[in-house]
């Protein structure tokens, strides 16, 4: 049987990426790319950068910037005072800023 994660998304950031070193010593950069759903809606989709060259695409990223995010989708489980949760995030291996007008 083969298996296949691969996600590719084309959006606008719907926020300015937030950066963090986190107690390990790992960096990570955050951003939330909105995706169209079906014409009417977006998603906005929560995205992790890990690797110095993802992160490093996005250093110059701002809100609204048109971007290209490759990578893979994973399954974070949280427990919290209210309970476990789960929720879904792209791990990038790739994040580019598209020009202006590739994506609507």
């Amino acid at each position: 049987m083969v298996t296949v994660n691969v996600v590719v998304l084309a959006g606008r950031l719907s926020a300015d990426p937030e950066f963090a070193e986190l107690p390990s010593g790992d960096r990570i950069a955050r951003l939330r790319v909105q995706v169209p759903e079906d014409g009417k809606r977006v998603l906005p989709l929560p995205v992790a950068a890990w690797d110095r060259a993802p992160r490093k695409g996005c250093e110059r990223l701002t809100k609204g910037d048109p971007v290209m995010v490759r990578g893979h989708l994973v399954r974070r489980y949280f427990r919290g005072q209210g309970g476990g949760r789960a929720m879904m995030e792209v791990i990038a291996s790739e994040v580019k800023k598209l020009p202006e007008g590739e994506v609507e």
